[in-house]
């Protein structure tokens, strides 16, 4: 088909320029920090939204992460932030 070289060509320039960012914010991090660990989704959401609400500082990276238990261990739900400047503290 027409035009499907130039379109890969294009997606895999953004692929790798986007990689390229990324290990370069990944290599500046600092650690990750666990803000919240429970076993509510709804506590999770709402400490999320009062995060959220109560405004972030520039540099930082807030991850939510959702630990499956399957059938002998309970769902965990974490909330995590590391700052991507270095790990400067404000």
């Amino acid at each position: 088909m027409p035009g499907q070289r130039g379109r890969r060509r294009k997606q895999e320039e953004e692929r790798r320029r986007w990689t390229e960012r990324r290990a370069a914010v990944e290599a500046t991090a600092g650690p990750w920090e666990v803000l919240l660990s429970t076993q509510g989704s709804a506590e999770q959401r709402d400490f999320v939204r009062r995060l959220y609400e109560g405004g972030l500082p520039d540099g930082v990276e807030v991850v939510c992460d959702m630990l499956c238990g399957r059938l002998r261990r309970p769902t965990w739900y974490q909330v995590r932030m590391r700052r991507v400047n270095g790990g400067a503290e404000d």
